[in-house]
């Protein structure tokens, strides 16, 4: 008799901790999603560290980068997605990137050490520190 009374508390002790792992998981992707659902809306270009253009992401524009040691990139930004459409350094990496248009991401271009990356509102406070 102590064996069925045994399992009886093994499964509910799996069962509960499976309930524990699935509860952790769903906070976790809940709190995920809240941290990265910042409005895309600047695009920043920085040549070796150094900013060189940052502009609201819903203004159109092509901006044509001179890059590190004479290298040249073409950035498009056309209806809120940015790209590199044209670079003369001699992987491409940059180019074949694609399209970018949320907060995080970035274009790099190694070779003339350009970095194009999507910024959320400067309004918002990612932490505060005493």
């Amino acid at each position: 008799m102590e064996k069925q009374g045994g399992s009886v508390l093994k499964r509910r002790d799996a069962a509960l901790l499976i309930l524990i792992v699935i509860a952790a998981a769903v906070i976790g992707t809940a709190m995920w999603f809240m941290r990265n659902s910042k409005q895309a809306d600047k695009v920043t270009i920085k040549v070796d560290g150094n900013v060189i253009y940052s502009e609201a992401l819903s203004r159109d524009n092509e901006i044509n980068v001179d890059g590190f040691d004479g290298g040249h990139n073409t950035v498009v930004i056309k209806g809120g997605k940015v790209s590199v459409t044209d670079a003369d350094c001699p992987d491409k990496v940059c180019m074949n990137t694609g399209e970018i248009d949320s907060v995080g991401q970035t274009i790099v271009c190694m070779p003339h050490r350009v970095v194009v990356e999507i910024e959320g509102s400067a309004q918002e406070v990612d932490s505060v520190v005493k």
